[in-house]
């Protein structure tokens, strides 16, 4: 028998090595996952550009499906709807950058009297005398050679920005256009076994970036009427052009909020000082309900997160990523989720339960019941197989979850 331990006789155990030995075959891979990853970085403008035309891709698809019905040809709907999407574009932009040049014009012609204004009213306080002495000592001259470089750098931005944007509309055409092939070609490279996972991954994915574009649009549109009602009830001028502008700077996460309100109360200023207080004043106050109030509950229900996951991916991405990050940060977080839900992944202190089983054996036999209905097909073709079962299997989803609202609403009343 083994010796028992005891204080004067201790058991004395070897003790652990680890040994990391360092292959060829990791080093390798350390070296291909570095260069993948500089490669992205230095791709990073043209992956936006890919994301933007995805987006672009899921939000009109519907409106050419919905021609496809009515007998028009797909690539006919294509340059319909692009056409009408490019036009509506270029109507609010006609719309709202004239006002807004003129009133930018005016309120430099009308300077001297509103920055006197300004200064007498600063100087009635005590705690505001030091603003308006530093407001009166302002020189123009200066400001204008220092901020030559910054205006430079600004417009080559602009025009940056603006080449991607073209880019992204010409490269979401050409994806609807080439829909079929592309997405043959993408099932070609995954193993037919999972080609309705795949599938349901991807129509997932579709309606997350709609339920995006969906709250996006509410949002827009909901901050353009409340800034259209206030300068109407305060008679600040051009009030449609300013509700327009903030109308599209809202897509824009933290910076749109200052893009819009600064101008704003300018433009405010220009009727009377109290008026500029009460506009700045009542914009920062929706600005927070928008904030803490409006995108969790918009959000939440398009992209079924709960408002604390909204709220908390908006602080991340934002964090991270700047603008670019706070604007992917709600598809991102949802797109995660979901793929935990359809890859089925166990989570560590989650149990399986029975209705769980019952759907990982229907899936199952959904993949085994498409690799024989498609045995013999080409990629392009299995693909429209699964994207039709995939539609399918949905619906019945969709349906079944309407039947248990209705019994839920049956039970509690």
């Amino acid at each position: 028998m083994p010796p028992q331990p005891n204080s004067e006789n201790p058991v004395v155990r070897p003790s652990r090595v680890v040994k990391f030995e360092v292959t060829i075959r990791s080093l390798v891979a350390v070296v291909l996952v570095v260069a993948a990853m500089w490669c992205l970085w230095k791709l990073l403008p043209v992956l936006l550009v890919l994301i933007a035309a995805l987006m672009l891709v899921v939000a009109l698809d519907p409106l050419v499906h919905a021609l496809e019905t009515r007998k028009v040809r797909r690539n006919y709907g294509i340059g319909v709807v692009f056409i009408g999407v490019v036009g509506t574009l270029g109507l609010v932009l006609f719309l709202t950058l004239p006002p807004l040049f003129v009133q930018v014009n005016s309120l430099v012609e009308h300077e001297p009297e509103i920055r006197a204004r300004l200064i007498g009213f600063l100087e009635q306080s005590r705690l505001t005398t030091a603003l308006a002495n530093g407001l009166r000592e302002v020189r123009y001259d200066e400001l204008l050679n220092s901020s030559k470089s910054l205006v430079l750098s600004a417009t080559a931005r602009a025009f940056e920005i603006l080449a991607y944007t073209v880019a992204a509309i010409f490269l979401a055409v050409y994806i609807m256009v080439d829909r079929d092939r592309l997405r043959g070609a993408l099932f070609a490279v995954v193993p037919r076994r999972h080609h309705i996972r795949f599938s349901r991954v991807l129509l997932n994915l579709t309606i997350i970036v709609g339920g995006y574009i969906r709250g996006q649009i509410i949002t827009c549109g909901l901050m353009t009427v409340f800034i259209l009602i206030l300068l109407l009830v305060f008679r600040v001028p051009n009030a449609m052009a300013f509700a327009a502008f903030g109308g599209l700077m809202d897509v824009l996460p933290y910076i749109g909020a200052f893009l819009t309100t600064a101008p704003m109360v300018v433009a405010a200023y220009a009727v009377s000082p109290a008026t500029a207080l009460i506009v700045f004043v009542i914009m920062c106050a929706y600005q927070e309900f928008e904030s803490r109030i409006l995108l969790p509950v918009v959000y939440g229900r398009a992209l079924r997160l709960p408002s604390s996951v909204v709220f908390f991916s908006l602080i991340v991405g934002g964090t991270l990523g700047g603008i670019v990050g706070a604007l992917l940060a709600l598809p991102l977080a949802a797109a995660v989720l979901m793929l935990i839900e359809e890859l089925r992944v166990e989570l560590p202190g989650e149990t399986v339960q029975p209705e769980d089983m019952v759907v990982r054996q229907k899936d199952e036999q959904e993949e085994r019941e498409y690799v024989r209905r498609t045995e013999n097909q080409p990629a392009e073709a299995a693909s429209a197989i699964a994207v039709e079962i995939t539609r399918e299997r949905k619906s019945e989803e969709i349906e079944e979850e309407a039947e248990k609202k209705v019994e839920k609403g049956d039970l509690a009343t």
